[in-house]
């Protein structure tokens, strides 16, 4: 991100700005039927793996502190990839510190429709 200031260093009006800027996106979206849902996530969280039969589940793992933060996520149905990009980018612009954008990279993935197909 450009504006790479952790949130947990923000203003509370800048954090108010962001959600502000968060909700409104999502509001305009659904008044032209293309948001579908959207969730906000704490910032703690764990990564688990299995580790073999009887044994107890293995969380973290050696390079925790490398984890990615997933801060939320929000689901829209678009016509076209186009149009995701486009509203993908704008999201990105959401205020972080000193109300400047957050250029923030943002993965914008399509929902699984079918099945993967295996080949032999």
């Amino acid at each position: 991100a450009v504006n790479d200031v952790p949130m947990d260093q923000w203003t509370p009006q800048e954090i108010t700005d962001h959600i502000q800027y968060m909700h409104d996106f999502a509001a305009r979206l659904e008044k032209t039927g293309e948001f579908v849902d959207g969730q906000a996530l704490a910032p703690e969280g764990t990564w688990v793996r299995y580790d073999g039969e009887d044994r107890p589940p293995v969380t973290d793992g050696p390079f925790a502190e490398t984890k990615d933060l997933i801060a939320g996520w929000m689901v829209i149905d678009v016509d076209t990839r186009q149009r995701a990009l486009e509203l993908a980018a704008e999201l990105s612009a959401a205020p972080g510190a000193g109300g400047r954008p957050i250029h923030e990279w943002l993965e914008l993935r399509p929902f699984l429709t079918t099945p993967p197909t295996v080949t032999e």
